[in-house]
């Protein structure tokens, strides 16, 4: 089970996450390719001092084994919260399922999914919570 918060909420971290998000759609406005906002976030975490990793490969166990680096996360924050970027039309039930897969392989229960197509950010936020 999780929950859908449209918003940061009130999670510190998650606000602060939003404002990067909103600094980097600001300036660099909607509909350039994901790796340009992963790229410009990047930069507003370390000016705003926020500890992250980047395109964090995640590996897949099965019964103890690991069966190889399924996949790849777009940002970790803190250890705490998973940053997922897309440019696209509109979220969908897809990209729910992507972060919620992330999370629970990761044991980390907060995850963001940010959408950078969108004339207005807050509208393209989605807040996942395990």
């Amino acid at each position: 089970m999780y929950d859908v918060v449209q918003s940061g909420g009130r999670d510190p971290l998650s606000r602060k996450v939003i404002g990067c998000a909103i600094e980097v759609h600001r300036t660099m406005g909607p509909g350039l390719l994901e790796s340009v906002y992963e790229a410009c976030l990047a930069c507003e975490f370390e000016q705003h001092n926020i500890a992250f990793k980047r395109q964090v490969r995640l590996p897949l166990k099965y019964k103890g084994r690991r069966l190889g680096s399924g996949f790849r996360l777009d940002f970790i924050i803190e250890d705490r919260l998973i940053l997922e970027l897309k440019t696209v039309d509109q979220l969908m039930a897809i990209h729910d399922a992507q972060l919620l897969s992330y999370m629970k392989l990761s044991g980390i229960r907060t995850g963001l999914l940010l959408n950078f197509k969108t004339d207005v950010i807050r509208n393209g936020i989605k807040r996942l919570v395990l």
